[in-house]
């Protein structure tokens, strides 16, 4: 099993996936446990000492599992000495409380696990406050009844504990007057932010916004594009703060590429709202692309959950917007000519290794292309003070002719959506 995370000595983990028979909506099983491991090996200072996939007809309402499956698998846990039990799942306060008890270890369900993970990750003031406020909304409704200590002996949320933490008593107006300073802080934080993004709003160029389930390869297709050195690794994760960078397509086309946070099934409700104004990014793009692990055993149910978030999150149904199939590198022949043909099917598609620079070339063309049909010709008509909008044009490069006329110039454009309504906020 994975050991992850530096420190004195690692926390001892077993993850549990509730195959629970009766929810309709429930995933396969062993892709879903070995996600779930996954997450369990992004958090720092954890060792998976096991997991394992529990068969459940329905849920026991006090402790999720049966008296028995709960008797049997405590000893295991005893046996192996694990110190904390990481449920792929929601598990309620009740629940939590039992199977801590009568197992003699620490709990985390899927939500807790998720967000010890972007608080481990996050990097920008306003990414920590979020964090902090989703993880904080989450405890709300569980420290009362099911326990009472907010360790803290690293960086994270403290959920996940260890010896010699200090333990603080926190109860709902402790929460609720926490939450009241980090939203005021956030405020200040989010005015800022409202700056940069109407600075953004005046960049010239197009914005490419790259989205998709976690681990699907978008830091190493951005890394590839931009040759920049954005945390790119086999885990899930490992880009939360949005990364922007200019990138120069065929044809002199010039774009903003946009790294974002990678979305994941049954991702908590907490954190879909106070990552958000993150995800804005994707909502102000021209274009999305969005980036698959074609090699994935559960490739097609992850494209649902991207897409059912972009849903949520209000992207336009007209929005351009492309799929990429990354990692073509890990398909063997069959699977390989297989995807290969159904994406040359379709023409919002592209089969590309992001590793191995596979396919990218075909990938930018299309984005090029894909730029030139959404753009409009114009003719503009400046007066002689509008030297600011005239300067703007010729940097966004979408000028084609101009004309000198007798109360100003006239300029004819070539432009996107995007960039219509960026200078028409040009003062």
């Amino acid at each position: 099993m994975a050991e992850a995370g530096d420190g004195p000595r690692a926390t001892r983990a077993f993850v549990l996936h509730p195959d629970i028979k009766a929810d309709p909506d429930r995933r396969a099983a062993g892709p879903a446990l070995g996600e779930a491991v996954a997450l369990a090996a992004a958090l720092p200072g954890l060792e998976v000492v096991g997991a394992e996939i529990v068969p459940l007809p329905k849920v026991a309402p006090g402790a999720l599992f049966g008296s028995g499956k709960v008797a049997e698998l405590g000893a295991r846990l005893k046996a192996d000495e694990v110190e904390l039990v990481l449920i792929d799942g929601p598990v309620s306060p009740v629940q939590q409380r039992n199977l801590e008890r009568d197992w003699g270890v620490k709990l985390l369900d899927r939500t807790g696990l998720i967000l010890e993970i972007f608080s481990d990750r996050a990097r920008t003031r306003e990414g920590v406050l979020q964090v902090e406020m989703a993880a904080l909304s989450y405890q709300r409704t569980r420290l009362v009844r099911a326990w009472t200590h907010l360790e803290r002996q690293r960086g994270g949320l403290g959920f996940v504990g260890g010896p010699g933490e200090t333990q603080i008593e926190a109860d709902r107006r402790a929460i609720d007057t926490q939450l009241t300073r980090l939203r005021r802080q956030l405020a200040k934080v989010v005015k800022t932010r409202d700056l940069h993004r109407q600075a953004r709003a005046k960049v010239p160029y197009p914005i490419v916004a790259l989205v998709g389930y976690t681990n699907a390869g978008k830091s190493t297709l951005f890394n590839r594009l931009t040759g920049a050195e954005v945390m790119a690794k086999d885990m899930l994760f490992a880009t939360l703060d949005p990364t922007m960078r200019k990138v120069d397509l065929a044809g002199g086309i010039e774009v903003i590429l946009s790294d974002t946070v990678g979305f994941i099934s049954d991702l908590p409700t907490e954190l879909v709202a106070a990552f958000r104004a993150t995800l804005e990014e994707v909502l102000a793009a021209d274009i999305v692309v969005h980036v698959r692990d074609i090699s994935h055993p559960e490739a097609e149910a992850q494209a649902e959950d991207v897409a059912a978030i972009l849903v949520a999150l209000g992207l336009e149904e007209d929005r351009p917007l492309i799929e990429v199939w990354n990692k073509a590198d890990l398909l063997g022949p069959e699977a390989a000519e297989a995807a290969r043909t159904r994406a040359v099917r379709r023409d919002d598609v592209l089969l590309v290794s992001a590793l191995t620079g596979a396919g990218l070339g075909a990938f930018q063309d299309r984005i090029a292309a894909l730029l030139r049909r959404e753009t409009t010709a114009e003719t503009l008509h400046l007066d002689h003070a509008d030297g600011r909008r005239r300067a703007w044009a010729y940097e966004s490069e979408i000028v084609t002719a101009e004309r000198r006329t007798e109360t100003g110039l006239e300029l004819d454009v070539v432009w996107t959506d995007r960039q219509k309504a960026a200078f028409g906020k040009i003062g």
